[in-house]
């Protein structure tokens, strides 16, 4: 069994199908989807089924997700509407609008639904999963981290800070991970990879946000002494948003780190 995780797909559906297609993940494979599935895209809701149907999925709240629900809460706040329409939530209105009433109500009854956070365990390696990131509070590194301890951590962060953060958390160490490379590393999409670099603390990432082809690739961050040389964050979301000829769909497989990139085409 092999576990997965992406981010920030952004309504381009046909081009997580090719990355599917790529992967091909198996039905006993665990899959982790990081939010913001939603928006900007041309096929939000083909994104949700998609990501619905997988085998053994796990999806996490997204912002975007965030503002679709607070709309359908207040359909009628006009600033609400205003906050969705500005971050590209026209598609997905639009694609919700063309549903039956049982349909759209099972998709918000799902959406309400989403954790905001969540911690696996892959080959000894604890993995903190969140969509924007979060902050390091009391905890900081320790000889051992438990289910237990993992869970309080995730249960006292801020929702705004797991949904929205960014300069905080990208700009340094989460503090917990020790001097021989012990504690969780956290993965998260949300900033595309360009401005984590323009966030990241100089020389404390594996490489550039773009490869030699100009194309937006996964980064590791803060990997020093004080980490035992292990980067602690990795920032996955490769710019989908942006569409084609700049984003793409980045997949991890974290049982050997293998990475996976579908970019987006003109049209998908």
């Amino acid at each position: 069994m092999a576990t997965y995780v992406f981010s920030d797909v952004h309504g381009h559906n046909k081009t997580l199908e090719r990355l599917l297609e790529q992967v091909q993940p198996g039905d006993e494979d665990e899959i982790w989807v990081l939010g913001d599935l939603v928006d900007r895209g041309p096929d939000p809701v083909g994104v949700i089924h998609t990501c619905r149907a997988l085998p053994n999925v796990h999806i996490l709240m997204g912002n975007h997700e965030d503002m679709m629900l607070s709309f359908f809460h207040s359909p009628h706040d006009l600033s609400l509407s205003f906050q969705w329409e500005l971050n590209g939530g026209n598609t997905t209105k639009k694609g919700l609008s063309k549903l039956k009433e049982s349909e759209l109500i099972d998709i918000i009854d799902w959406a309400e639904s989403l954790p905001l956070g969540a911690h696996v365990n892959v080959n000894d390696r604890n993995y903190l999963l969140v969509h924007a990131g979060l902050r390091p509070l009391n905890f900081s590194a320790r000889s051992r981290w438990t289910d237990v301890t993992m869970d309080a951590l995730l249960r006292y962060q801020f929702e705004e800070d797991l949904l929205w953060i960014r300069d905080e958390f990208w700009g340094a160490p989460t503090g917990f991970m020790d001097d021989r490379g012990q504690g969780p590393i956290v993965i998260a999409g949300h900033t595309p990879v360009p401005y984590v670099e323009e966030l990241a603390e100089p020389g404390r990432f594996d490489r550039p946000a773009r490869n030699e082809n100009g194309e937006c690739q996964v980064m590791h961050l803060g990997a020093c002494d004080a980490t035992g040389g292990v980067a602690d964050r990795w920032a996955i979301d490769c710019g989908a948003a942006g569409g084609a000829g700049w984003g793409r769909i980045a997949m991890i497989r974290l049982d050997d780190g293998e990475e996976f990139y579908a970019s987006v085409l003109e049209g998908e």
